[in-house]
């Protein structure tokens, strides 16, 4: 990490990946550092792609569909 004041946002894109953007540190399940590569990242949501955590495109193929609607506004405005 490399300490910046910048946000980190994480997007998720409907029917497709959750994109991080951003300095973060990713790890695997075992705590394990992964580099991303890259300050922009998107991350599998169907659970199919062949290069987890990452997304390959995967969930197009598979039909893979989330309940997301875009943004929203919250209730009572």
């Amino acid at each position: 990490m490399s300490g910046r004041d910048e946000p980190v946002t994480v997007t998720p894109y409907p029917d497709g990946p959750l994109l991080v953007r951003g300095d973060i540190e990713l790890r695997s399940a075992d705590g394990a550092l992964i580099d991303p590569g890259r300050r922009t990242v998107a991350l599998c949501r169907c659970g199919l792609s062949a290069v987890k955590p990452f997304c390959d495109g995967t969930h197009k193929a598979a039909g893979f569909r989330t309940d997301d609607e875009g943004p929203r506004q919250p209730s009572g405005q």
